[in-house]
Order: C-alpha cells, then sequence, then structure tokens
C-alpha cells in the first residue's frame, strides 16, 4: 500500500469521516430496527414500507461498514451503498409525494426523510462527497 493510499484510508475514518461513519451506525441501528419490529408486528398493514425501511438499515449498515474499513474494496463498497441509498431516497421520496397511497404508512425515505429531518437524503450525498474526496487524495 503506497503512502498515499495509507493516508487516504486514514482520512476516511478519522474527522468528518468518523463521523459520518457514526452517523450511518445510528441509521442502520434504527432503520433496521424499525423495519424489522414493523415487519414482524405489524406485516399486513403496509408490507413494501416496512420492507423499504429494513432495507434502508441494512444499506446504512453496509455503507457503514465500508466507511470505516480501510481500502480501496470498502470504499467502492461504501459508494455503491451510498448511491444505492440515493436512488432509493429520491425514488421513494417522489413516488411517495406523487402517490401518497403507495405507501400507507411512511418509510426512513418516506417525503425524503422528512421524518428524519431530511438525513437520509443529505446523508448519502456527504458519504459520496466524502468518499470521492478520500479516492482523490489517492491520486495525488
Amino acid at each position: 500500500m503506497s503512502d498515499a493510499t495509507a493516508s487516504a484510508d486514514r482520512t476516511l475514518r478519522t474527522g468528518p469521516g468518523r463521523l459520518l461513519v457514526a452517523v450511518y451506525g445510528v441509521f442502520a441501528l434504527a432503520a433496521t430496527a424499525r423495519g424489522g419490529y414493523q415487519l414482524a408486528t405489524r406485516f399486513d398493514e403496509a408490507p413494501l414500507a416496512y420492507g423499504l425501511s429494513l432495507l434502508a438499515g441494512i444499506i446504512y449498515l453496509v455503507a457503514a461498514v465500508g466507511l470505516a474499513r480501510a481500502g480501496r474494496t470498502s470504499r467502492g463498497v461504501a459508494f455503491v451503498s451510498c448511491a444505492v441509498e440515493l436512488v432509493g431516497v429520491l425514488t421513494v421520496g417522489v413516488t411517495s409525494l406523487l402517490a401518497p397511497g403507495a405507501f400507507p404508512d411512511d418509510t426512513v425515505w418516506s417525503n425524503f426523510g422528512s421524518g428524519y429531518l431530511f438525513v437520509p437524503l443529505v446523508l448519502p450525498v456527504l458519504g459520496l462527497w466524502w468518499i470521492l474526496r478520500v479516492h482523490r487524495m489517492d491520486h495525488r
């Protein structure tokens, strides 16, 4: 591993990178617990919405692990996770506004994450920006 790569990997896991990992960890726990509980206790009410919340939690978990670990593969996993998350937030956000009946109950990503102060909308953008920033440092 080159000095630049080692430095980039350290940067990904320090300062703002560490905060990003922590926020992803909190959202992973919250969304997974919420979706899992709702699927287990109220599946018949809104299985798609609850399944999407569980999926969001899993994506947050994968992103957190990818951001926390060193190496290009981990950064790639984190990048894909953040990209999938962004597509999910935008898709569910638009759908929840245009066809509110599609989700009888809110998901983590409904209305672009408004129930979570829009953090689900901002988080993947910050994650992608941070990964690309570290990637650029790696190629100096």
